[in-house]
């Protein structure tokens, strides 16, 4: 239906462009020339800046984005709340005859702008608690190698620091379910970028990202958000307890740490998108978003000549 609304908007099927790649990879600048070459809007899909209050914490464009700061830290977040959302703002825009531009690292959230959510199940009654007990007293590793035993697949959604999902895909293995976010189709046609970017360039990236956010004031940014009650969600912002309970030269250290892991996943969810474009994203932004808008400009033309 909503190519259907697409297609009558902008004479022919709607084009959606999709930014994705490990933190640091250069999403935001390079998301910010192509949608500015094409006259649209960035729509963001990354779960920690969707908060209000951690700007510096969640690397957050300094230019308007959708979906970027809406709501506050009190909110407990969810892929179905961020789902109707960014449909909302992708059809808006298509509605306009523009080409979205949706930009992130939350895999999760990437899938959730562009395609549909199957959402599983309610859990059997009293499993929450009993593997929330369970992922306390394994830890994050261990829990999600069980996961790994229990769903491989969905083991390879979740990060075993995301403590909400991987108990929730424990909760849909023990009824006989699974995670399953994907689906076949996108909502509108959809070309997913991902930018590739060598490992040893990407962790200097990032340790240069975490010192930088020191120095622009990250700890007392964090001690004021810690002044009001967080939700579980706003709790998991990648480097929250590091900056609030580390000396400087320690927490840096630790954030560095987890960066780095996170980013490793990151790219195992590129390596499973299908139909991904790489992109050698190692050059400056403006060459990376040539030859993406190059890309952007040939599916156009052949949008152009299908059938009405």
């Amino acid at each position: 239906m909503a190519e259907e609304d697409a297609a009558e908007a902008g004479g022919g099927p709607a084009l959606v462009v999709a930014i994705f790649g490990p933190t640091a990879s250069g999403k935001t600048d390079v998301a910010e020339i192509v949608a500015a070459a094409l006259g649209s809007e960035v729509v963001s899909a990354d779960s920690a800046q969707v908060y209000r209050g951690l700007p510096i914490l969640t690397n957050q464009p300094e230019r308007p984005t959708r979906l970027v700061g809406i709501w506050p830290l009190e909110h407990a977040a969810s892929v179905g709340e961020y789902q109707r959302l960014a449909h909302e703002a992708i059809d808006s825009l298509v509605a306009a005859r523009l080409i979205p531009v949706v930009a992130g690292g939350s895999g999760l959230y990437l899938r959730a702008a562009l395609a549909e959510l199957e959402l599983p199940p309610a859990p059997p009654a009293g499993a929450r608690g009993r593997w929330e007990e369970r992922y306390a007293e394994l830890g994050p590793e261990a829990t999600h190698a069980l996961l790994a035993r229990e769903d491989p697949a969905a083991a390879e959604l979740v990060h075993p620091n995301d403590r909400r999902r991987v108990v929730r895909a424990l909760e849909l293995a023990e009824a006989g379910s699974s995670l399953r976010l994907w689906a076949g189709e996108t909502r509108h046609p959809s070309v997913v970028f991902g930018l590739q970017v060598p490992k040893d360039v990407l962790e200097r990236r990032i340790e240069e990202r975490t010192r930088s956010m020191f120095d622009r004031g990250v700890v007392e940014e964090v001690r004021t958000a810690l002044a009001v009650p967080l939700s579980h969600t706003a709790r998991q912002v990648l480097g929250l307890d590091e900056v609030a309970q580390l000396r400087r030269e320690e927490a840096i250290a630790a954030v560095n740490l987890r960066t780095r892991r996170y980013a490793a996943y990151q790219r195992k969810w590129m390596r499973r998108v299908p139909g991904l474009v790489s992109v050698d994203a190692n050059r400056p932004p403006n060459e990376v978003s040539a030859d993406i808008l190059e890309v952007v400009r040939a599916r156009q033309r052949l949008l152009a000549g299908r059938p009405g």
